[in-house]
């Protein structure tokens, strides 16, 4: 059947708007390096209702209970590319593991780039990591 003006909409841009896509996203990635493209780290939290409380996905922020346990200021958090919820309560010792865990791997592979390149600060990477630091292209949880 034959698409008329009057009765459908073509897509016949299609082909051309993924490309325009895909090239918008590489352009903010070059802007936003060497920070992730996927944007802050998220917490792994349960879905609420009856339908999706057996699925994990990503949540808001992590709360200041998986903060503290990971050593990291809550003022800190979000400089470095954390996601912080101050409503998030951790109801099952599980996840609060989880959450944990991911917060110390993540903490151990982040490379904090110095504000001045002359002046190197403490919590500052050195500069051999600093030559090597790469961009993290997904958020895999």
């Amino acid at each position: 059947m034959a698409i008329s003006k009057s009765t459908g909409k073509t897509w016949f841009n299609q082909p051309a708007r993924k490309t325009r896509r895909r090239l918008a996203r590489q352009k903010k990635a070059v802007k936003i390096f060497p920070r992730p493209t996927a944007g802050p780290l998220r917490p792994i939290v349960h879905g609420q209702t009856l339908k999706y409380n057996m699925k994990r996905r990503a949540g808001k922020g992590f709360s200041l209970e998986e903060l503290k346990a990971a050593g990291i200021p809550k003022k800190l958090a979000p400089t470095i590319g954390i996601a912080v919820d101050h409503r998030h309560k951790n109801c099952s010792l599980e996840f609060l593991q989880a959450n944990f865990q991911r917060l110390k791997t993540y903490k151990a592979k982040l490379v904090v780039f110095p504000r001045c390149a002359c002046r190197f600060k403490a919590g500052d990477s050195t500069p051999v990591e600093l030559a090597t630091a790469n961009q993290v292209h997904a958020d895999c949880w």
